[in-house]
């Protein structure tokens, strides 16, 4: 077994105990390697034997104080709905902003010269005028027929204002989606000024879709008040749809084997519970029960209280209050699994989910080998969907993202946590920097959400990696599947 120490963060716990003769014990001692993303790892254990009372009494605590660590590794998820509930709202949760904010220096002499970037678009309206209009139209009937509690009518009145806000906007980037991206562009030329510097080059492409092409325009607009003098150069076109936003039809339909889909509808029974809303809501029991499909408004309503963060109307109300945090956690959980099943390295169905953005990897590194020899490239800005940086992400094994798990219960307990993959505004840049001293010897780090992430490559400094060895290391690994 290989270890990469500069990769991982190392901790032993005490495992177990187990009683041997003449009264000794003989301890089972674990190390376990944990990477930066989560809870993944992997061990490596020790038998000692010990007599000695005293260190019997201090491994009994030790046993007591790694007992509870396991469940505080488990609990990391309801813990972080407890303090803010807008993360259990996965895809929906509004671009948080990077929690690293100083990052690690480069090696002594390397600036900074280039930036290769995918991005999500920023907070939207839900898409489909169905994810207002369904759970407004079941309210609405039940309140003309009486049906509603003092509650029900309350939350109605909410789900009509929310309703009202996005009439006409199916989709549509929200003015936070538009300020997030001002945002991330105002610290990426802050934190790479060497980049923008002159009449430098930026090229930037968006899918066709409205929102990520406003949302594409808001960055530039951004980069150009910092600097008037960037030559940039901005499309949106079908012709790169190829690599910008491709949905592989033959592994969509590998999704959901039998025995998958089996699993993950036991799992989706298991964190189903809507009966204590519906009876907050409804003052007749029959009435919901025979007319109303309680999870589907359930559902429904949990995906309106998720994106009011990306709306101005968070500042007037929450829908929140109508679910319990365990409630909220059920919600996500069943989320979390299927976007591991369709957009992750899910082992159940193959694992080669993630290979739907080859062609943009692809693109990336082409689009880079062709730059760098210019003395100042400038930037490579691409932007498009969560359905892209998910996958991109898994296949690039950021923070070991890419990790296959088996039981889709165990994921957030194992490190797999879609909102820390792929808020809106998600991105993830490549940032390069050489030395004019060793010009070809180029290297780079690479930012998952502005944060400093890790690759399953050997680093070349803390948080830096050389170029060549990504190279070798992915364009095997694109060959490996056809």
């Amino acid at each position: 077994m290989q270890i990469d120490w500069l990769n991982s963060e190392v901790c032993s716990s005490l495992i177990g105990v187990l009683f041997g003769k003449k009264g000794g014990v003989i301890l089972l001692f674990q190390t376990f390697f944990v990477y930066h993303f989560g809870m993944s790892f992997f061990s490596i254990t020790f038998v000692i034997e010990i007599n000695n009372s005293l260190i019997m009494k201090k491994i009994f605590i030790l046993s007591l104080a790694f007992l509870a660590t396991i469940s505080v590794m488990a609990q990391g998820v309801k813990q972080d709905i407890e303090k803010n509930k807008n993360v259990s709202g996965s895809n929906y949760l509004a671009y948080p902003g990077p929690d690293q904010r100083v990052l690690t220096a480069a090696p002594a002499g390397f600036e900074p010269f280039y930036i290769s970037h995918y991005g999500r678009h920023g907070s939207r309206f839900l898409i489909g005028t169905g994810a207002y209009d369904k759970p407004y139209a079941t309210l609405m009937r039940a309140d003309s027929l009486g049906k509603l509690t003092q509650f029900g009518q309350n939350v109605l009145w909410r789900v009509s204002a929310i309703r009202s806000e996005a009439r006409n906007r199916d989709g549509e980037l929200t003015p936070l989606g538009a300020q997030q991206h001002r945002e991330i562009a105002q610290r990426m030329y802050e934190r790479f000024p060497q980049v923008f510097a002159g009449e430098t080059d930026i090229d930037a492409k968006s899918t066709v879709v409205i929102r990520c092409i406003l949302s594409m325009e808001n960055e530039l607009q951004q980069l150009l008040v910092n600097n008037p003098k960037l030559k940039i150069r901005h499309d949106a076109s079908h012709f790169d749809m190829y690599y910008m936003n491709y949905d592989n039809p033959i592994l969509s339909k590998q999704r959901y084997p039998d025995a998958l889909r089996k699993q993950y509808d036991e799992l989706v029974s298991r964190h189903s519970h809507p009966e204590r809303l519906m009876k907050l809501i409804f003052n007749d029991d029959n009435y919901w029960k025979n007319n109303v499909n309680g999870q589907k408004l359930f559902s429904q309503l949990f995906k309106l209280a998720s994106n009011v963060q990306s709306t101005e109307l968070r500042h007037q109300l929450t829908l929140y209050d109508l679910f319990t945090d365990e409630e909220l956690y059920d919600e996500w959980k069943k989320n979390n699994a299927s976007w591991y099943i369709g957009y992750g390295p899910c082992p159940m169905n193959g694992g080669k989910q993630p290979f739907s953005q080859s062609n943009l990897l692809r693109n990336i590194i082409h689009e880079t080998d062709s730059l760098l020899p210019l003395k100042h490239p400038g930037a490579t800005l691409r932007f498009g969907h969560e359905v892209v940086v998910m996958p991109l992400a898994c296949l690039l094994e950021l923070n070991n993202c890419g990790k296959q798990i088996t039981d889709l219960e165990k994921l957030d307990e194992q490190g797999w946590v879609n909102y820390r993959i792929f808020p809106m505004g998600c991105n993830i840049q490549f940032v390069f920097y050489r030395n004019a001293s060793q010009p070809d010897d180029i290297i780079f780090k690479v930012l998952l959400n502005e944060n400093e992430a890790t690759l399953p490559i050997r680093e070349y400094a803390k948080s830096f990696y050389r170029w060549k060895d990504f190279k070798e290391y992915f364009e095997k690994k694109l060959e490996t599947y056809r």
